[in-house]
């Protein structure tokens, strides 16, 4: 029985994919196998001996000890794209929302309450309306900074709407690369692309490389007029930069899910409270997501989404006479695989397929046997220099 154990609210699509037969799964499990949060600051104490996989519905794991686990051999998961049609819309809607003045015009509206007469009220706002007049976006160019599901997403939205794309990302995947619409413009520094983009979208993970990256200097090459709009995460974008080039003019408007203090009630910014991923439908595709991700690694010890530990698939043997699969996690160091592998054969178990990668400083095995493995072989795979973690399955 694997236990998992939830935090927050996690959408019952998801948690329906976990069969009770074979799962516990509840916000008081106690010495979890898993972990299953969505927003939940998880701390290094959370980090149980028994844990093996922590399952983040949602893109972000900056709520997640990632260094900490990939040390205990403890697989971090998110699920990106389950949520990017919900963050593509919200942009659209911040996009408009900064090229029109329907914000300030819905708050003028607001104050003529005490306008009982139709026909002076119409008078009245035929009149005014003029204050509230923009732009449209057919014709403008969006500059995006990353563009993986969202950023993709968001760029097949644009061209649609009849805008001219520049996008930006020097850690393009192939994948994400053949989900970039051709129209697409590539550019070689962020820099350039704000110089020439009427609106510039972020969409980019929280990294050393990309805190704090819309700063002074960035917001010295806007192009005048420039509409900022922030639904990636609030530590790309350094607040008081943004305040002097819009006090400046540098920056004429920044929409952003991520309210700071020094930002509220300015009429130059458009705040929204963390809502990007924040409907039904995007709930429920990062819980089954992650939740499909976590029981594939606790029954098959498949990787698939990991941050931190390498991709890596292995289909079980037809026929296998155990049907035992070990998991190992290790240290990417040279040798590794063969000393494993001589633990095995010095007692007589026979390989029947296995699979290994790495990533960065830590290497991932599959090894599926022929017959299940004594005790004594496993304590003394586990026991091995260099070896993290091992798992029967």
């Amino acid at each position: 029985m694997h236990r998992i154990k939830t935090y927050n609210q996690i959408a019952e699509q998801g948690l329906e994919r976990f069969p009770s037969t074979r799962f516990q799964v509840g916000a008081d499990t106690y010495d979890a196998d898993a972990i299953l949060l969505r927003s939940h600051k998880l701390t290094v104490a959370e980090l149980g001996n028994r844990l093996k996989a922590v399952a983040r519905a949602g893109a972000g794991v900056n709520n997640v000890p990632v260094a900490d686990c990939t040390e205990r051999g403890i697989v971090v998961f998110n699920t990106p794209g389950a949520n990017a049609n919900a963050v593509k819309e919200l942009v659209l809607s911040g996009m408009l929302l900064g090229s029109r003045g329907i914000v300030a015009g819905m708050r003028y509206i607001d104050t003529l309450s005490d306008i009982t007469d139709h026909a002076e009220l119409n008078t009245l706002l035929e009149a005014e309306k003029k204050r509230f007049a923009g732009n449209e976006l057919k014709g403008k160019t969006l500059g995006i900074i990353g563009l993986g599901a969202i950023g993709s997403l968001v760029a097949g939205m644009a061209i649609d709407l009849g805008m001219k794309v520049l996008g930006y990302d020097p850690a393009l995947s192939v994948d994400a690369a053949w989900r970039l619409p051709n129209q697409v413009q590539k550019i070689e520094n962020v820099s350039a692309l704000l110089a020439n983009s009427d609106y510039v979208s972020l969409h980019l993970p929280v990294l050393e490389s990309t805190r704090g990256l819309i700063n002074a200097d960035m917001v010295g090459h806007m192009k005048p007029g420039l509409c900022l709009l922030n639904f990636s995460r609030d530590e790309i974008v350094d607040t008081p930069a943004i305040v002097t080039g819009l006090e400046a003019g540098a920056l004429r408007m920044y929409i952003s899910d991520f309210p700071r203090h020094e930002l509220i009630g300015r009429d130059d910014v458009i705040l929204m409270p963390h809502i990007g991923a924040s409907t039904e439908e995007a709930e429920e595709n990062c819980a089954i997501m992650a939740a499909e991700q976590l029981k594939d690694f606790l029954d098959n010890g498949n990787i698939r989404n990991s941050v931190n530990f390498p991709a890596l698939s292995l289909d079980r043997v037809q026929g296998a006479a155990s049907g035992t699969r070990l998991a190992i996690s290790n240290k990417n160091v040279p040798g590794m695989l063969g000393k494993i592998l001589s633990i095995l054969a010095e007692q007589d178990i026979n390989v029947v397929d296995m699979i290994n990668k790495s990533r960065d400083d830590i290497a991932y095995n599959l090894i599926d046997l022929a017959s299940p493995p004594a005790a004594a072989a496993i304590d003394a795979i586990a026991s091995t220099d260099d070896v993290i973690k091992v798992m029967v399955l």
